[in-house]
């Protein structure tokens, strides 16, 4: 476990969701009276291919937030990576419920970003077939993290101690 509170957002790839959500939290971390440099962000993919870019319509809807995800290179979920994190939040219930039984002992931890945001359990989809749709999600997961930025913090910051 991290020194520093730690969160990891999981989507599929790993190249359009989680991205996207950890950029936003970020965004959110140097905005507030968090300092950005004591926490631990990243994202990862639970079929993500290692080593590619945020798809192209992924980076041109983060510029429109002014984010920059140039330098994001896609990861797997792996143990060690699960491990080292206060809170994993993924997109889908299927995601959750494929790692909190692959990883028992950390289920605790493994929560959809909807509930740890809003208290709320639904999916949000990996609408990758057009941009409109991928608007959208950007759209859903910005309000997403800036409505639930305190609720997130304060659980990452539970399972912290």
């Amino acid at each position: 476990m991290t020194a520093m509170p730690s969160v990891l957002f999981v989507c599929t790839a790993n190249r359009f969701r989680s991205p996207l959500a950890a950029a936003f939290f970020r965004k959110e971390l140097e905005q507030t009276s968090f300092a950005v440099h004591q926490w631990k962000v990243d994202s990862a993919g639970t079929w993500a291919a290692p080593g590619l870019p945020a798809l192209p319509e992924t980076s041109l809807l983060a510029r429109q937030y002014d984010l920059d995800l140039t330098r994001h290179r896609s990861k797997s979920v792996t143990a060690p990576l699960l491990t080292d994190q206060n809170l994993i939040l993924v997109m889908e219930a299927g995601q959750r419920e494929a790692l909190q039984t692959e990883f028992p002992l950390i289920s605790e931890r493994i929560h959809l970003l909807s509930w740890a945001a809003e208290g709320r359990n639904y999916d949000i989809p990996d609408a990758v077939y057009s941009l409109d749709a991928m608007q959208e999600i950007t759209a859903m997961l910005h309000d997403l993290i800036q409505k639930g930025f305190s609720n997130i913090c304060s659980l990452a910051a539970q399972f912290h101690r």
